[in-house]
């Protein structure tokens, strides 16, 4: 049976700061909008919290609570990190450092996709956007950064497959390259704001479409090499 919810505009995970909020708050623009966290930041207008551990694979199933049965319009799978910056080749990125940026960068990736697949499918048009990095193309390969380009590789990969499989259920996947941001993890000398990060990836997730699925796109909308 159908459901008789009021759609969800979109699900943006790590939604509480940076280029998460800030592609959140846009999509505002579209309808309500849940955003999840790690634990529950002030107020934003149109933004409902979800407190969510990105590691436990309980907490991502709970997400569909959340929705309340109700169609999802738009899957943002933005939740990253990057702690292997400046490790040594010569005794860096331990094993643990490998097992938590996977977890978050890849298996929660999924993890949230395959949690919120009936809410999707309930929707008109439904998309899912993965965002992933430039660092994730073989054409970039200066050195160093083992995990994170390791696990954006994965991300990648995994929309590329998702892509495939969900085709038939009319839901396009895209994958995108938010740009060099100035944010805690791109640092000071960034090349571009949130702000113009942001808007690009709003921009990008409405002209989504089966058309477009499985396409690995910059912020600005340049096709990106695999």
């Amino acid at each position: 049976m159908a459901s008789t919810a009021a759609p969800v505009a979109a699900l943006v995970t790590g939604a509480s700061r940076g280029i998460g909020l800030a592609l959140a708050q846009r999509l505002t623009a579209q309808g309500p909008v849940i955003g999840t966290c790690r634990r529950a930041p002030p107020a934003a207008e149109g933004i409902r919290w979800a407190e969510a551990e990105m590691t436990s694979p309980a907490s991502i199933a709970a997400l569909a609570d959340q929705l309340e049965g109700a169609p999802l319009e738009r899957l943002i799978c933005n939740a990253g990190i990057y702690p292997d910056k400046g490790q040594s080749l010569e005794g860096g990125y331990p094993p643990e450092m490998w097992a938590d940026s996977f977890a978050v960068n890849v298996t929660a990736a999924f993890l949230t996709v395959q949690a919120l697949l009936p809410n999707l499918r309930a929707a008109q048009a439904p998309r899912i956007a993965l965002i992933s990095s430039q660092m994730a193309s073989h054409t970039r390969a200066p050195g160093g950064s083992y995990i994170y380009r390791a696990s954006k590789a994965a991300v990648l990969n995994l929309g590329r497959n998702l892509a495939t499989d969900l085709r038939g259920d009319g839901i396009a996947v895209g994958i995108y390259h938010p740009g060099w941001v100035r944010t805690d993890m791109g640092g000071s000398a960034a090349e571009i704001s949130v702000d113009e990060a942001a808007n690009g990836l709003a921009a990008r997730v409405e002209e989504l479409s089966l058309a477009t699925t499985g396409a690995f796109l910059t912020w600005d909308r340049r096709e990106h090499a695999f």
